[in-house]
């Protein structure tokens, strides 16, 4: 009886294992995202900052993650955002897909301005502007790029970065 109970236990906790798994990778990945994008001259000054819309895990698994770090000469900075009221500019935006991206593209681009990294976790995400989009295949969390939604932002993305994608959209 009593590894029933534990067999039980193991598998109701194995899905928010699984997903806590997830959001660590996510924020590994978009920090190293960064490396991998040409970014222009005016992203390059202030501080650089990582803006995480609807996602506490992932803002607060970053900032672990950034703790007093640069990027080049930039300071990095994370700023957690709970409504798309509170965005504000920032070189990479993370949004979850608990955000409805395909409602509130315009707004969203209006508030970045245009040297911005879109990175999301929504299917279908690219069509509405992310350059990054996280999506599970097989059980493998992998990402796909929208260079020309990168392109269209000033954003140039490495070889490097479109060879480790499972899709690029032109």
């Amino acid at each position: 009886m009593r590894k029933f109970y534990l067999m039980l236990a193991l598998l109701i906790t194995m899905p928010v294992l699984m997903q806590g798994q997830v959001a660590k990778y996510k924020a590994v990945f978009t920090l190293n995202f960064i490396r991998y994008i040409g970014w222009p001259e005016a992203a390059r000054q202030g501080d650089f900052v990582i803006g995480v819309l609807q996602d506490s895990d992932i803002a607060r698994r970053i900032s672990q993650q950034t703790g007093g770090k640069k990027f080049g000469f930039q300071d990095v900075v994370v700023k957690e955002f709970n409504s798309l009221e509170e965005v504000t500019d920032c070189q990479v935006l993370f949004i979850s897909d608990s955000f409805s991206l395909s409602r509130n593209a315009t707004q969203i681009k209006q508030k970045l301005g245009n040297n911005s990294l879109i990175v999301t976790e929504s299917e279908g995400a690219t069509e509405y502007g992310a350059m990054i989009n996280f999506v599970v295949r097989n059980e493998v969390l992998k990402f796909e790029i929208h260079k020309g939604n990168a392109s269209g932002n000033g954003l140039q993305i490495s070889s490097r970065l479109e060879n480790m994608s499972s899709a690029i959209v032109l």
